[in-house]
C-alpha cells in the first residue's frame, strides 16, 4: 500500500494505519508518496515503522532541490521511486542530453532512465508505445561517466511537473 500524499490533518493516522495493515500481515509493504525529510521524520515518531519506499517527482530539473531527501531515503533504506523522471518529456530538450545520448548510441530519455539508475532511485517512466517501453528496458548495457552525471546534475533548476509537497506544513 502506498499513502499518496502528506496530508497534513491526516498523516499521522494514515501511517498508524498503514502500520497496522502491515503488521497484520494484509500488505507485504507499505510506502509513501511525496513525502519530504520533515514528513518522514514526522512518521517516525508515530511508528517505528520505516516506510519501504517514498515515490517522488525525480529528473534532472529537479536535483538540487531533492539530493537532501535522496540522501535521507539511502540512509534510512528507504527505496527512492523516480516518478516523471523525463518531467514529461521537457528534459529531453536540452542541449546537453542529446550530446550525451549520441555518445552512447541511446536516446535522451534512456540517458535519463540511466542517471536516475546510476543516483541509486528506482525510474518510473511512463509510456504507452511499445518501443519507447522496449526502450526504457535497454539502460543497463552502458554507463556515465562522472563527467556526464554532472552535466545532467547541472541541469537542476527547480522545475515541477507535479505539485510540490514543500507546500505542505
Amino acid at each position: 500500500y502506498l499513502m499518496h500524499w502528506p496530508v497534513t490533518e491526516k498523516r499521522q493516522d494514515s501511517w498508524r494505519a498503514m502500520t497496522e495493515i502491515y503488521r497484520s500481515g494484509r500488505a507485504k509493504a507499505v510506502g509513501v508518496s511525496n513525502f519530504l525529510v520533515r514528513h518522514l521524520e514526522e512518521l517516525s515518531q508515530t511508528s517505528d515503522l520505516v516506510p519501504a519506499v517514498n515515490q517522488v517527482e525525480f529528473h534532472p530539473f529537479l536535483y538540487d532541490e531533492l539530493i537532501g531527501l535522496l540522501d535521507y531515503c539511502k540512509q534510512k533504506g528507504i527505496v527512492f521511486e523516480a516518478y516523471s523522471p523525463l518531467a514529461h518529456g521537457k528534459v529531453t530538450d536540452t542541449k546537453v542530453l542529446p550530446v550525451i545520448a549520441k555518445n552512447h548510441d541511446k536516446s535522451t530519455a534512456q540517458v535519463i532512465l540511466r542517471w536516475c539508475l546510476q543516483h541509486g532511485t528506482v525510474p518510473l517512466p511512463k509510456s504507452t508505445d511499445p518501443e519507447h517501453i522496449r526502450q526504457n528496458l535497454e539502460i543497463f548495457d552502458f554507463g556515465l561517466t562522472a563527467a556526464e552525471m554532472e552535466q545532467i546534475n547541472d541541469l537542476s533548476n527547480g522545475t515541477r511537473t507535479a505539485w510540490n509537497p514543500e507546500n505542505l506544513p
